[in-house]
Formats: structure tokens, sequence, C-alpha cells
């Protein structure tokens, strides 16, 4: 309650700033929540925003980008912080409030980018859930987001076989901008777990790039480095 009340003596500058904040529309680093009504909801928002490229997410702030603002602030934060618990590896969130006045307020956090990622929802029945953000939209990740993700940061100069199957992607991506992980399987021949290892070892080793995809991950080539003459 200390933290809320010195938060509630801020000045209408904070409003200013939130009003700008919120003509920007949701998109990749921008998330609206009316109320903390479905918690787990802007717990998945939060993983996907570490996850992917940090963000900010508002509760009290409509879709429509009408800043209705909550009545009761600590309790929705209250049961957002007890959500948070369900999330490993733990991550830490900035939380700020905002009065709007007429005794509503919204409240914002602030997450960074993760050094740790990727950070998991864990279920009630003890499973793993993942998310990133794909332009204003949370998806959950797929096994080979959350591999590369998890070996990233441990891989260093990653060195990868051309062979035959190496050879038939390359061809296939030659006349075509993307692949997912089902086509080549189809076009490789091999079981879906070898062929995904290969995608995401080419992925590490900055041959290709992933573009995470609810209906499925597209691979494609990885953008050039240009400043060579």
């Amino acid at each position: 309650m200390d933290k809320l009340q010195e938060s509630l003596s801020y000045s209408s500058v904070q409003v200013k700033m939130l009003k700008n904040l919120v003509s920007q529309g949701e998109g990749i680093q921008l998330e609206f929540k009316r109320k903390a009504t479905h918690p787990e909801k802007i717990l998945r928002e939060i993983i996907a925003f570490a996850n992917t490229e940090g963000g900010t997410l508002l509760v009290g702030v409509d879709d429509d980008k009408s800043i209705p603002g909550v009545k009761h602030p600590e309790d929705e934060s209250y049961v957002i912080k007890r959500e948070l618990k369900k999330c490993k590896p733990f991550l830490k969130v900035e939380e700020t409030y905002i009065p709007i006045g007429n005794s509503r307020t919204v409240f914002q956090y602030t997450i960074k980018e993760s050094k740790r990622k990727p950070h998991f929802l864990i279920t009630p029945d003890n499973t793993k859930e993942s998310f990133v953000r794909v332009n204003d939209q949370c998806i959950k990740a797929s096994r080979e987001v959350r591999e590369i993700y998890k070996r990233k940061s441990r891989t260093r100069g990653m060195k990868f076989h051309y062979g035959e199957f190496e050879q038939t992607l390359f061809h296939y991506l030659a006349e075509n901008s993307g692949i997912t992980l089902n086509q080549f399987v189809e076009v490789s021949g091999l079981k879906r777990f070898v062929a995904s290892n290969k995608l995401i070892v080419l992925v590490l080793a900055n041959v290709l790039q992933i573009t995470a995809n609810e209906k499925g991950d597209i691979f494609s080539m990885a953008i050039p480095n240009h400043n060579k003459n």
C-alpha cells in the first residue's frame, strides 16, 4: 500500500504520457487489458514480451484505446503477482500505478527482453507452456522456438553438415520464400524430430531465420550481410 500511495501522488505528466502511449495502439511491444479478470492471459502476455523484444502491458485500457482505468488496482495487482509465481524461471517486471482521476487507476507493467529465455507458464497439470509476441498477438511457442532460445545463449560459432537433406532444403528455399517443419519433413522424407533438429541447427548457425507462426513456424534464408563490397 505504501507503494500505491506514493504512486498516487504523481502529477498529470504521467497521464499525458499514458495517453500518448495508448494512441500508438497495440503492437509487438504494447498490449492493453481492460482488467485482470483473467490473470492467466496477462501472464501469457508478460511471458511473450520477455521471450521476444520486451514491451509494455497496460491494465485499465480497452482495445478501442479508451482509458476507463480500474477501481481497485491493488486487488488487480495482487492477482497478477500471484499468477507470476507460475512463471519459470523467475521473471522480474516493473509495475507503475497511474491515477487518471475519478478514483480510477491504470497500472503499467514494463517487461524487458529476458536474458534467461525461454520463460514458461507452469500449468495446473505441471506441464510447461511458453509464448512469444508476433505483431500484436501472443502465440504459443513451438518446440523449435523454445530450443533455439534455450541454446542460443550458450552457442557460439555453430557448425552444420552440408549433406543431402540440407541440399534439398536449400533447393526448396531457392524457389520458395520459406518452409515449415511439415513441408521439410515432406520434401526430405526425414522423421519429424530429425528434421526439426536440422532446422534448429541451421538457425543457430545463422543460415536460416525463424518466424514464429501459430499455424507453423516459417523458416527462411537468413538476411545476408551487405557490408561486403
